[in-house]
């Protein structure tokens, strides 16, 4: 089964591409021997990141038009929030992107994150390396938007576009020590609301310490994504990222952090937070209760 898979996959066929991502999520038997036979070519992840409401589903679907438009073809993977209780995803975002379902070089999976802390699905490394050998030219991860511990994409995406609106305001300074850190472009959605350029002459000042750091200026794109307005000149400073030597610079950072996903996750196999919850519950409300002791029995 899986050898059939594997050139259905290479050969570009969506069913198997569907097909693998959902064997793979559900970890059936003979996954990891499948995973190391994948020659994975070098193709770019494009992550979409940011708060809640700034847009990031609306400026995804119209920056899969300014690939296609070049002949390219693009696979989409939306995370979505889960259910703490049943880790179902809430898949709303996605009728913004109804346009390209249908569409031969558009691929779009709706995953949910499965209760993963950092805003990802936790096969995601695996399945944006399906799209890859599946012959996509992108793989654009567009993140849950839950704030500081959204991070973990800049583990995964090759170049990190992080969404922000005019209405962030002081939100700023409590995203700063993460979130804003991780941005290769920020993009100023929702460019033609008032104080849209004040806001963006602040981001400036808050971002010129970085700046000057790292001696380089970090693109500030102001878009207006439901008018289609500004994605050109978002779609030239990413492709203007990916050819930089910035992207080479920190391609062995990228791979590490890849590595260490894997090996990390491989060393808490067996173990999860129902298991976990399952073995606290008799014992948390004791007097003589700690949490240390007791998650230094799975260590």
């Amino acid at each position: 089964m899986w050898e059939l898979l594997k050139q259905d996959l290479q050969r570009g066929q969506i069913k198997a591409l569907a097909r693998c991502i959902s064997l793979i999520e559900n970890e059936k038997h003979g996954h990891e021997d499948f995973l190391l036979g994948l020659t994975v070519p070098s193709v770019p992840v494009i992550g979409i990141t940011g708060p809640p409401g700034a847009g990031k589903s609306t400026l995804t679907d119209v920056l899969i038009g300014s690939i296609i438009a070049t002949g390219k073809k693009v696979a989409v993977l939306c995370v979505d929030p889960s259910s703490p209780f049943n880790l179902g995803a809430v898949l709303g975002d996605r009728i913004r992107m109804s346009d390209w379902y249908d569409h031969p070089l558009v691929y779009i999976r709706s995953l949910a994150t499965r209760g993963s802390m950092g805003g990802l699905h936790p096969k995601i490394l695996e399945i944006s390396d399906l799209c890859k050998v599946a012959g996509y030219d992108y793989v654009i991860v567009e993140t849950v938007g839950v704030g500081q511990s959204e991070i973990e994409i800049t583990g995964l995406a090759d170049v990190t576009i992080v969404v922000l609106v005019p209405e962030a305001g002081d939100e700023i300074q409590t995203m700063k020590a993460g979130l804003m850190e991780i941005a290769d472009i920020f993009v100023v959605n929702k460019a033609d609301r008032p104080d849209a350029q004040l806001f963006m002459k602040h981001l400036r000042s808050m971002l010129a310490p970085a700046f000057h750091k790292k001696n380089m200026e970090i693109p500030i794109i102001p878009t207006i994504a439901l008018k289609k307005e500004g994605i050109n000149d978002l779609w030239t400073a990413t492709l203007g990222f990916l050819s930089s030597g910035k992207y080479q610079q920190q391609k062995s950072y990228l791979l590490a952090e890849k590595a260490y996903y894997l090996i990390s996750r491989e060393k808490m196999k067996g173990l999860t937070k129902e298991m976990l919850r399952e073995a606290i519950e008799p014992e948390m409300n004791r007097s003589d209760f700690n949490l240390y002791r007791f998650a230094e029995r799975y260590r």
